[in-house]
């Protein structure tokens, strides 16, 4: 077999006197580059309003945060004295203080219990606003859009008059309907364990809703068809829900808990109100009031400036993983 070199283009080749046409050789495929969107710099310029709004009204109270927590700074200076600066003494002072921690892991285990019990009591009012009628449905959402709305300090004060000690209903019901006679004038807020049981009730109550409604719009995007032929294979409801409606659900499910995480290690008016009605703050007081004990009831802004401060740094770590989830989510 000979090959004749008959002048033709590099594509194309003779064989034997046949002709052969060769395919140009196939480029390996370039990697995917990020453009820029469509727009150019307009989406950058329309956030430079709400970035510099945000800047004055978060970032400069960051800002005088973090110095003040690196100074002495007490009632003196609040009243004209020139603060002294101690830089990271604040922040030694507070991470070697016994009391801290105390407080850290009450606050930790409170936040714990409160988030579990808000998610899996909003994820059994989603199931059932999904099965009611639309009559109960209604009446059942107009109810959690009530208790969602009261304000927090509002809830607590009517919850402090239910669980009273002389005339509060709930010791009334233990004792003439159950006949339980220890809970005549029981105080529930003296008892640290109690009081916190008091606490939670009054914030799931109110958290309850966001969680429910939530999910519930998310129920309404699971396909019926794949729930119908999950149930005549012979699977029953706990089945459906774990293996079909959560993995849909998964996201919502990531975004409501680690709200409800950020929100629960910071609560501070339920606790702060029911403290004033009947409970010790030394044995109550969570992340939130023991900032306010310390700066404002006792004088040292300074290191309430760092407790607040190592309170942010947990809070941003919790919202970061929030926000690297959600953009996984994105991509996906």
């Amino acid at each position: 077999m000979t090959t004749t070199d008959t002048g033709l283009p590099p594509a194309v080749s003779a064989v034997d006197g046949e002709r052969i046409v060769t395919p140009p050789p196939v480029e390996p495929p370039k990697r995917r580059r990020f453009s820029r969107r469509a727009g150019g710099l307009t989406p950058y310029a329309l956030l430079v309003p709400a970035s510099l709004v945000l800047a004055a009204i978060v970032g400069w109270p960051l800002i005088q945060l973090l110095i003040t927590s690196m100074q002495e700074f007490g009632r003196a200076q609040v009243f004209g004295a020139p603060p002294t600066w101690v830089w990271f003494e604040n922040y030694v002072d507070v991470l070697t203080d016994p009391t801290f921690y105390e407080v850290l892991g009450r606050s930790l285990v409170f936040a714990a219990v409160c988030v579990v019990s808000t998610m899996v009591l909003g994820t059994l009012m989603a199931l059932l606003l999904q099965r009611l009628p639309k009559g109960f449905r209604l009446l059942l959402s107009i109810g959690m859009l009530l208790a969602w709305a009261m304000p927090p300090l509002s809830a607590t004060i009517v919850w402090g008059w239910m669980f009273d000690t002389d005339y509060g209903i709930i010791n009334s019901v233990l004792v003439n309907g159950f006949g339980l006679e220890e809970f005549r004038q029981h105080s529930w807020l003296i008892d640290p364990l109690s009081f916190f049981l008091v606490a939670g009730i009054i914030i799931v109550w109110g958290a309850v809703p966001f969680v429910a409604f939530t999910l519930y719009a998310g129920l309404t995007q699971v396909p019926e068809e794949v729930l119908e032929a999950a149930q005549l294979d012979g699977a029953g409801a706990f089945k459906r829900f774990r293996l079909i409606t959560f993995p849909y659900l998964k996201p919502i499910f990531l975004i409501t808990t680690i709200l409800q995480i950020i929100w629960d290690l910071k609560v501070f008016t339920q606790i702060f109100a029911l403290q004033d009605i009947g409970g010790i703050r030394a044995l109550t007081n969570t992340l939130g009031v023991y900032i306010y004990q310390v700066s404002i009831a006792g004088g040292d802004f300074g290191t309430g400036g760092a407790i607040a401060v190592i309170t942010a740094i947990i809070l941003m770590t919790v919202s970061l993983y929030y926000v690297r989830q959600t953009i996984k989510e994105e991509e996906l």
